[in-house]
């Protein structure tokens, strides 16, 4: 369902809704060329997107998205079945795909945020809290704190060290 509205919207913006029957008999073609992705978010979406842009440009991967590319570069794991050679080759260039396991590749980083939150850290799950919403969390750590200790943080003068309760 979001794969299709998205794709209506898409559409729309372009002012091509008459191409939708195209894009659906273009989708099946572009997902065996991926590999056969599953139908899901994120990859729906780039299924989607890039079967609309093959439509609309008229020529299949004239333009490919950013998206398109790092699927084909292996950058969201490995699909069911391997990327059509010919078009990995057209997104990709001569860069060499990724064919292990793309978190593998990722330094490791949770010691060092364990580090940056440790003034406020509580419990594990802070930590978890940091690493995915670094802003969110360090406010809510203090939102936390302030009410931990009755301070109210809005009327706070940190530079003086006057906290009114």
């Amino acid at each position: 369902g979001g794969m299709l509205s998205n794709l209506v919207s898409q559409l729309k913006d372009a002012h091509a809704e008459d191409k939708y029957y195209d894009v659906l008999e273009e989708i099946p073609r572009v997902r065996k060329d991926f590999g056969e992705p599953p139908l899901v978010t994120p990859s729906s979406q780039i299924v989607g997107t890039q079967a609309v842009l093959n439509v609309l440009m008229g020529e299949r991967y004239k333009m490919i998205t950013k998206e398109s590319k790092a699927l084909l570069h292996g950058e969201y794991g490995q699909t069911v079945k391997p990327f059509n050679p010919e078009v990995q080759k057209k997104a990709c260039g001569d860069e060499t795909p990724i064919t292990c396991r793309p978190a593998d590749l990722l330094k490791p980083e949770l010691r060092e945020m364990e580090k940056e939150v440790a003034r406020y850290k509580q419990q594990d799950e802070d930590v978890l809290s940091y690493a995915l919403f670094p802003q969110v969390a360090v406010d809510f750590f203090k939102y936390r704190e302030a009410q931990q200790e009755k301070v109210d943080p809005t009327r706070a003068d940190t530079k003086a060290g006057a906290y009114p309760v």
